[in-house]
């Protein structure tokens, strides 16, 4: 089969299209897998769909399905325009949390998040204040002031016990930026960047007016995202790197 490698600021995902949806799990653990495999943090397939340009299915490493994936948003609509599935810059898909809008030019993606839902504001765990906060998937979010200061095994029992991703942010109030680092579900290890994830703690920081509504933010790859709040919408943009297309023997 032929699949394609994407980086989207540190996040890696295997993308193909098909012509109808099936339980792929076993297929995502395979093409994942970064010693038999591609080597991925997540599995996309796109499928048609009758009313959007495509539906997607995506998986994690893991072979779990989840909701929604900011950077993976923006890889997929990359590739829908490469192939032919989405025209004109522009792709409009279907996803588990809901439809996507995003635009493309160039290598530079933007997507429209769907709304996100502050689900508890007060949950207090290791000395801290988290938010709990659905920006397609579950987050948490805290507040830190060293962002080197991430206790992964802490972040593993949160993640269970709240069945969500887990992120620690540094917040300039005077550079108007955040750093993020985020523990993700399905990977089960911290990642280099997470999409829903810096959007949550843009969420959060926004909401306490610790920052404007245009934010730049740098997760762990240190690669520079843009978030803002536009008329109620949440755009989330950056550059992706389309690694290789390749076939592969399973």
């Amino acid at each position: 089969m032929t699949v394609t490698k994407y980086n989207a600021s540190g996040n890696d995902f295997v993308i193909f299209h098909s012509h109808k949806k099936e339980d792929r799990s076993d297929l995502a653990k395979q093409l994942c897998d970064r010693h038999s495999g591609v080597g991925a943090d997540g599995m996309v397939v796109l499928v048609p769909h009758d009313e959007y340009d495509f539906e997607w299915e995506f998986y994690n490493s893991d072979g779990s399905s989840a909701s929604m994936c900011g950077n993976a948003s923006r890889a997929v609509a990359h590739y829908a325009c490469e192939k032919g599935i989405s025209v004109d810059g522009k792709a409009l898909f279907l996803t588990g949390a809901g439809v996507i809008s995003a635009q493309v030019n160039g290598d530079y993606v933007v997507t429209d998040m769907v709304p996100p839902k502050i689900l508890n504001s007060n949950i207090e765990e290791y000395d801290r204040t988290w938010w709990l906060i659905d920006t397609g998937v579950p987050h948490l979010v805290t507040f830190v002031e060293d962002i080197s200061e991430f206790d992964i095994e802490a972040a593993r029992i949160l993640r269970y016990e709240y069945n969500a991703n887990v992120n620690i942010a540094l917040v300039d109030i005077y550079d108007n930026t955040l750093q993020v680092r985020t523990y993700e579900r399905g990977v089960e290890n911290e990642t280099l960047s997470c999409g829903t994830g810096m959007v949550a703690c843009f969420v959060r920081a926004n909401s306490e007016k610790l920052v404007d509504d245009n934010v730049k933010v740098y997760p762990k790859s240190k690669e520079e995202i843009y978030i803002s709040l536009d008329n109620g919408i949440y755009k989330f943009g950056g550059r992706i790197s389309k690694v290789f297309e390749a076939e592969i023997f399973i």
